[in-house]
């Protein structure tokens, strides 16, 4: 294209550049939509295994499955939803996802047994994992570059929201319904975002020929070593890691895979995944903080909820009802994110939201098992708004200087590195919490001697107390009491650590944002 011609393509109206077309909006919105569905959809059916186990009569070892199969399809499809994306059209793509997940939602809701359900959730993710890619490089590819904060922070709202709410919403529904009923709320949303996005969304064009060198072999290595991946990490805390002989199997066959993925890419014309993107210092800083970040996220939203169910006994409901500050914060703080980053260098923003982040997950490390809403209020507001202004810009960063060919390629890159991120912040999490409990009950067994006069004095007590209440061994009850008060302070001692890794991880991760290139005047991100 001519110069000449390139500058008649400029509108003479700056405001117009900036403009947001309301129908292109509307669509946008129900692929947002969309997301959440299938954000979602991975923690709605986590508060309801127990519900999915009685009424299917399945055994402990499948229900894990449930999540598990739809986590390891989900990361198949997130690197290649660019590629398909760019073959078919954001359109013909997204629709596709929208209406597969929703028709697998429909069927996992009348799964008549464990086995078809497992299978079926397979589906269902990764069908629908294509959706949360597209959404985030539609923000970058279809509406100016100057808007991508404004659309990111809603994006970030979705993101971060839709894990915290999804045990809460699982529980309510399977309380008050049915298990089935966790499949089924997908139907009627799902049916109308697939409409919309066929109806409405024009954003690019198809090209059918890259279909044709499909790379089906490259998707085999790849499906095989991330597939293999999230399976060690979802199973290897509980099955103690390299001594498991299977565990230690899959890793040496995932990398192997890995490494050929990586090769074959590196000399195909057309790469299924392409790996170049991380020359851009911009989206590799913005990948290594998504991974950081998904550490956090997930990582806090596992936790808190297995703080309040373990050690203060709380239901799904009261559960909810606590976390629901978290959710309060990110809807006020999301404006705000937007707006600073427009105005502001995003490197900062992102940083800052870091640091309170951490900042308020270190508050958390002083916790004790007498904690509850009025405790965690401060340490959620700031979780909250930590979490909404570190992804309002992040997004922004990491693919806002990309080439628009290359932009739908690199949002499933940065996804999957926020999804890696959090299942690797989970394994590490499950290890670190059982080894720090197990530490924590042997050094307070250590000081657990009767002949102590605190002990001896407590035991006293409470055997005074099961004699009033008539027990038949009032002695074995006073010990059995105090063996249950210290297991719970030994796990609540072990949850203490685990905060404070969290809180490092994400005070060393903000200096990463430094790699990425200085935003240009008036702290936007210039693309191409």
């Amino acid at each position: 294209m001519s110069a000449t011609a390139t500058h008649e393509a400029i509108p003479a109206d700056p405001a117009q550049s900036d403009r947001l077309d309301p129908l292109k909006l509307g669509v946008f919105a129900m692929m947002t939509l969309g997301m959440f569905m299938a954000i979602l959809d991975i923690q709605i059916v986590a508060a309801s295994l127990p519900q999915i186990q009685a009424g299917l009569a399945a055994s402990a070892d499948q229900i894990s499955w449930i999540q598990t199969s739809y986590l390891i399809a989900e990361v198949m499809m997130i690197p290649i939803s660019g590629y398909l994306a760019r073959a078919l059209s954001t359109r013909i793509m997204f629709t596709a996802s929208a209406a597969g997940f929703t028709l697998a939602s429909l069927a996992c809701g009348f799964a008549p047994n464990m086995e078809t359900l497992i299978v079926l959730r397979a589906i269902q993710g990764f069908v629908g994992g294509a959706m949360i890619p597209l959404v985030f490089s539609t923000s970058i590819t279809a509406f100016p570059r100057s808007r991508a904060a404004q659309l990111s922070a809603g994006m970030g709202l979705i993101v971060t929201m839709a894990p915290t709410v999804g045990p809460t919403l699982g529980g309510a529904i399977s309380e008050h319904l049915s298990w089935h009923w966790l499949f089924f709320v997908n139907v009627i949303p799902g049916a109308l975002i697939t409409a919309v996005v066929w109806i409405y969304a024009d954003f690019d064009k198809p090209n059918f020929q890259m279909l044709k060198k499909f790379d089906a072999a490259g998707f085999v290595m790849m499906a095989l070593a991330l597939g293999l991946l999230e399976f060690i990490l979802e199973e290897g805390p509980g099955d103690d890691w390299f001594d498991s002989r299977l565990i230690s199997t899959m890793t040496v066959v995932a990398a192997a895979a890995g490494a050929a993925f990586f090769m074959r890419m590196r000399s195909r014309e057309n790469p299924l995944v392409d790996f170049s993107v991380y020359k851009n210092p911009n989206f590799t800083a913005g990948s290594m903080v998504a991974f950081s970040t998904g550490v956090a996220l997930f990582g806090l939203v596992y936790l808190l909820p297995l703080y309040l169910a373990r050690i203060q006994g709380l239901n799904s409901l009261q559960i909810g009802e606590t976390l629901l500050v978290t959710g309060a914060a990110m809807f006020a703080a999301a404006p705000a994110a937007a707006l600073l980053s427009q105005r502001f260098d995003p490197r900062a923003v992102a940083a800052a939201g870091l640091l309170i982040l951490g900042i308020s997950t270190r508050d958390l490390t002083f916790v004790t098992s007498e904690w509850g809403y009025w405790e965690l209020f401060l340490p959620q507001i700031g979780r909250g708004a930590g979490l909404m202004l570190t992804m309002a810009p992040l997004n922004v960063i990491a693919l806002g200087t990309l080439e628009t060919a290359k932009i739908p390629n690199a949002s499933g890159l940065f996804n999957l590195s926020r999804n890696l991120g959090g299942a690797f912040g989970l394994a590490t999490i499950n290890t670190i919490l059982n080894d720090r409990t197990v530490h924590h009950t042997r050094m307070l067994a250590d000081n657990f001697d009767v002949s102590r006069a605190v002990v001896a004095e407590r035991v006293a007590s409470l055997t005074a107390y099961f004699s009033s209440m008539g027990h038949a061994d009032p002695n074995a009850a006073a010990m059995l009491t105090l063996s249950n008060i210290a297991r719970r302070e030994a796990s609540v001692l072990a949850y203490s650590d685990v905060f404070q890794l969290l809180t490092l991880a994400c005070l060393v991760t903000a200096p990463l944002l430094i790699i990425a290139m200085p935003p240009k005047a008036g702290g936007q991100i210039g693309g191409h």
